[in-house]
């Protein structure tokens, strides 16, 4: 009696482990289904993350080029986030998440940046956030603002002239400044007529 119901308790138990075991057919199939699903949703999230790790760091090196080039380090990383958004449009609460930075550094960099006409605020109805935006168009507006710097540049190189004298070597140097001024200044209007028509045919806008 004992030796069988031995066997009866080792049949069940054995039972029992074939059918707990991964290994079965049906564990198997199952931890396959459950191993498929696990990396799919991996793999979306790991896309996700990647891309968003990806535009981060082309944010940075952008703002890093302009930084280079003379603009303030946090106006260059505000500016470059918003031409890095789809809609071109953020509030100051979603610049400084983006960017892991204090509020009032965002608010600094927008009055620096606003001053130049470089975003514009835009105050949406039924909400007391502003939205600030870049504009498609916004190195074309930049380059605008750059011809009339230059007149107000070519002014003052042609006061230099007179007051240092034009045959003195620095009235030749502040001369050979002025000519360089008046030369850009009378080649952007074509310029920008050629950008302006380049534009309008709907062309690819890069090389």
């Amino acid at each position: 009696m004992s030796t069988s119901s031995g066997r009866q308790r080792s049949g069940r138990s054995g039972a029992g482990s074939r059918r707990a075991s991964p290994d079965g057919p049906d564990g198997g199939r199952r931890a396959g289904l459950a191993a498929r699903d696990s990396l799919a949703l991996g793999d979306g999230s790991d896309a996700r993350e990647g891309s968003d790790v990806a535009v981060s760091r082309f944010v940075e090196r952008f703002a890093a080029v302009m930084v280079q080039s003379g603009l303030p380090r946090m106006p260059a990383r505000v500016f470059a986030t918003l031409l890095a958004t789809d809609t071109g449009r953020l509030t100051a609460a979603e610049r400084a998440e983006r960017l892991q930075v204090s509020p009032a550094a965002i608010s600094g960099a927008v009055r620096w940046l606003s001053q130049f006409n470089i975003v514009s605020r835009e105050h949406e109805p039924g909400s007391r956030r502003d939205h600030y935006r870049v504009d498609n168009d916004v190195w074309y507006e930049v380059s605008i603002r750059r011809d009339q710097n230059l007149a107000r540049w070519a002014a003052c190189a042609k006061e230099g002239v007179e007051v240092l004298g034009p045959d003195t070597p620095a009235g030749r140097r502040m001369r050979e400044t002025l000519d360089f001024f008046e030369f850009v200044q009378s080649e952007l209007p074509a310029m920008f007529e050629r950008w302006r028509r380049h534009r309008s045919t709907g062309r690819p806008q890069t090389r």
